[in-house]
């Protein structure tokens, strides 16, 4: 313990409780604040040391009191730690005579200090004293860390001319530059091992694997050749085997057989020539191995058909090499309504396109707005319906040209084909006439549809309705009625006979007044614009009061598909039509004696825009409680299609299936097989966007997509997925039309979005039948239908087993089972005797106790 600075007698202490007890000099006890010393023997000071050793608070002034000449040593309470502790030692007599004559204070100044106020506080600057050393000093050395290794110091300098200089950076290999880079490799340092006594290490065989390939190679080639010679038997075997009773069995058995298959050619004719076969009808194109359709020509109007495309398709019934397309504007319903008035100076055309000029149109029907469907009547092909897209059916009359189309040079010949030069060679002959055609009649807007005309119909000439929907004999013996759908949710009937509703005199003497054109017929005029539909009808949806939206409809007695067969009867009645001009005198109205038809059937296909298939009835029935005339109520309903049906048609070879295109699958239905579809396939890659059956193979159908293939679907050879796919042109495929014109010859007509007409030659494999294909597809067809009703009857035995299982379970909870009370505690014991030998065995098998050793009575 060092001296306190300016004191050199005085010597800080601490003095513990222990301490203090030892020599009488407790604080507030011994010493007070009225005598804050204490004089201690020097002997008691000593004998401490002797008796606590380092431990006496004392050890520090060990030395000092050692040396001290007196017997007492005064030992004063610093209460304000003016010295850093709590007491300290006077270690001189002069210190301690005059702390002891300074600490007897005057009366005077007793008094002085009485008048002092205690609350008074007197700054005192604190006095900087020495440390003092207690030890930590050594704690604090053991636990600080010292570093053992060498610091290395590095010096990393540049050139002063590469002061400030722009620095680049950018990625290099370092291993292209020499020494571009020093590896510093790690080493080990014997400073650092650590021996390693004792390792867990895990062993296992593993037989040795080794890859070996051999090539053998030949130094020199060499001709080698093998000779088969057959194994004969020897002449012992021959003997066993002639000798032997099963092959005797066998050629007696077999012999009989061979003869009756001899005799019936059952057996292939091996002399046939099988490569005369494949020569068969030269006159074909192609062959019978060619599978794919070849293109024919194409049409595209290089003057009017900017920016449209095809709505539909239709051959002329009777002509060669004549087609007629519809056309209408690419634009959506916005567009139309903010393009209106530039589209009223734009004329809307039905183009009639012949094989021997693909440039210039043979006629132009015109219309008042774009048309989206039209057909030739089946009656005479001079007369063509066509729905609009504002919801008007236009009527046309070309017998005053038909002289003009019937002369063009079809050049239908393949040698006369190759004369036409390609398309950019061909010049539009500004010198040529274009023949525009005016329509006859329009039908009154008020009454009519109020949207787009999405498909159209002649009825056929065997029969005609009245506004019941009853069915009646046609009394003129020609096509006079139409059936119409629309998007305005609506389905109407029309007649195309003048009505019998007597006319005003005044009306009429307006009516000669008119002046009629001279280019337009007067076939139709009594008709134009105020043609009302005979009946119509709307699709309700049962409860609500929304209408189901028809895109499609097909009729039972639907005679539009033209075959073959069918041309020269066609050609005869559009002849006798033109000669004794039918439809110039046409009678007025229905009459009052037709005669009924019984037993016919009024039910037809109708396809809607949310991709559904109705089935229902034209008939109209009085509503009881308003009694207006209203539609019946569908007969059944099916949602099949994602999208919506833009094919509802029947196949040309069987009366009761229709073939339902929409959205991304297709689907065919049998008339009276109301359980659901005979096929339906899965969704395609593509949407599906237009369909037709092949005319003379009914087995094949095909359907265009959004991405310009045709799907093509032969059902004898895959009834999952199409039989092949073909690229047609680069966008959309809007109308598909097949025509027989020969059993050599057969064309398809495939429209684009861009408005080319694509003409098509039909190969002999999808042309030509098989020669049981029809009954072999009736045959599935009738397969079909008795999977399906098998599927329903199964279903219903589901559902009546599922009913007899849950009254099962429902009275096996209701069920209660009363038992005695003697019967109860056999049943719980038993259990617990089984409990206990399940607990016997369990412990004898663990090894827990042992099994009870058994003597015999011989071992006893």
């Amino acid at each position: 313990t060092l001296p306190s600075p300016g004191h050199p007698e005085i010597y800080p202490l601490v003095l513990t409780t222990q301490t203090q007890e030892i020599f009488n000099c407790r604080i507030d006890e011994d010493v007070t604040d009225e005598k804050p010393y204490k004089l201690i023997k020097k002997e008691d000071i000593l004998a401490d040391f002797k008796n606590r050793a380092a431990v006496s608070d004392f050890h520090p002034v060990k030395k000092i009191i050692q040396e001290y000449p007196g017997d007492e040593l005064l030992v004063v309470h610093d209460k304000d730690f003016r010295y850093g502790l709590n007491f300290y030692l006077i270690g001189t007599e002069e210190g301690k005579e005059n702390y002891l004559n300074h600490a007897e204070v005057p009366e005077e100044q007793e008094e002085h200090k009485e008048y002092i106020p205690e609350d008074l506080y007197i700054y005192k600057p604190p006095i900087s004293k020495p440390w003092v050393s207690l030890g930590s000093e050594k704690e604090i050395d053991e636990e600080s860390v010292k570093e053992s290794a060498k610091q290395i110091t590095y010096m990393i300098s540049r050139k002063r001319s590469e002061f400030g200089a722009p620095v680049k950076f950018s990625d290099q290999n370092a291993s292209r530059v020499k020494d571009s880079y020093v590896e510093c490799t790690a080493y080990s340092d014997k400073n650092f091992i650590v021996k390693q006594l004792e390792k867990d290490v895990g062993m296992q065989v593993v037989p040795k694997i080794k890859d070996t390939s051999t090539q053998t190679r030949w130094t020199y080639p060499k001709n080698a050749t093998t000779q088969y010679y057959p194994r004969e038997f020897s002449e012992e075997e021959k003997e066993i085997f002639g000798q032997s009773k099963p092959l005797i069995d066998f050629l007696n058995n077999a012999s009989i057989s061979v003869e009756i298959a001899l005799q019936q050619n059952e057996i292939m004719n091996t002399f046939i020539d099988d490569w005369k076969c494949l020569a068969e009808e030269e006159g074909t194109f192609g062959d019978k191995t060619d599978i794919h359709l070849k293109e024919y020509q194409s049409f595209t109007d290089l003057h009017n058909l900017t920016e449209k495309m095809v709505t539909c398709v239709s051959w002329h019934p009777t002509i060669y090499g004549l087609i007629a397309v519809s056309v209408a504007v690419r634009l959506s319903f916005e567009d139309r309504v903010h393009f209106s008035g530039k589209l009223l100076l734009q004329p809307s055309l039905i183009l009639f396109w012949s094989f021997s000029d693909p440039i210039h149109p043979q006629l132009m029907l015109e219309s008042p707005d774009d048309i989206f469907c039209f057909k030739f009547c089946p009656s005479d092909p001079n007369i063509i319906a066509g729905g609009c897209i504002n919801g008007q059916i236009v009527l046309w009359d070309i017998t005053a040209h038909a002289d003009r189309i019937e002369n063009i040079k079809t050049g239908g010949s393949r040698s006369k084909k190759v004369t036409l030069k390609p398309m950019f060679l061909l010049e539009p002959d500004s010198n040529k006439e274009v023949m525009y055609i005016r329509h006859c009649a329009v039908s009154s807007i008020e009454n009519g549809h109020k949207k787009v005309i999405t498909d159209i119909h002649w009825l056929p000439d065997t029969f005609e309705i009245n506004r019941m929907g009853s069915v009646f004999e046609n009394r003129n013996g020609i096509c006079c009625q139409l059936v119409t759908c629309s998007a305005d949710c609506t389905i109407c009937f029309w007649d195309i006979r003048p009505q019998k509703a007597l006319e005003k005199p005044v009306e009429k003497k307006k009516e000669e007044s008119i002046e009629i054109p001279f280019d337009v017929p007067s076939t139709f005029l009594h008709l134009d614009l105020s043609w009302k539909p005979l009946t119509k009808i709307r699709l309700s949806k049962g409860d609500t009061s929304l209408d189901h939206c028809p895109t499609k409809v097909s009729l039972s007695e639907d005679n539009l598909l033209y075959k073959a067969q069918d041309k020269v009867s066609a050609q005869s009645k559009a002849m006798k039509a033109g000669e004794m001009n039918l439809y110039q005198s046409l009678e007025g109205g229905l009459g009052n004696n037709l005669k009924p038809i019984e037993d016919f059937c009024t039910k037809f296909f109708v396809g809607t825009e949310e991709g559904g298939v109705i089935y229902t009835d034209w008939k109209m029935e009085r509503d009881p409680e308003t009694g207006r005339l209203m539609a019946k109520k569908p007969v059944n309903l099916y949602t099949i299609h994602d999208g919506a049906v833009h094919t509802v048609q029947r196949s040309p070879f069987y009366k009761d299936i229709i073939l339902t295109i929409g959205g991304w699958n297709l689907a065919i239905w049998k008339e009276g097989v109301p359980i659901g579809p005979l096929l339906q396939s899965c969704c395609a890659p593509k949407r599906y966007t237009a369909g037709h059956w092949s005319m003379t193979r009914p087995g094949v159908f095909y359907i265009g997509r959004e991405d310009g293939y045709i799907d093509i679907w032969d059902l004898l050879e895959k009834t999952h997925e199409p039989s092949q796919s073909q690229n047609i042109c680069i966008t959309m495929i809007t109308c598909i039309k097949p025509w027989t014109f020969s059993a050599k010859q057969q064309f398809i007509a495939v429209a684009d979005y861009y408005g080319t007409l694509h003409i098509l030659e039909i190969p002999w494999t999808l042309s030509h039948p098989s020669a049981n294909e029809v009954s072999s597809i009736s045959y599935y067809f009738e397969r079909e239908v008795k999977h399906l009703e098998y599927v329903e009857q199964r279903k219903k035995i589901r559902e009546q087993e599922k009913k007899e299982m849950d009254l099962e379970l429902e009275k096996k909870k209701t069920k209660t089972y009363q038992k005695s009370k003697e019967q109860m505690e056999a049943e719980l014991r038993d259990d617990y005797d089984s409990y206990l030998e399940l607990e016997k065995n369990t412990l004898i098998n663990l090894g827990l106790i042992k099994m009870p050793e058994r003597m015999s009575f011989m071992d006893l």
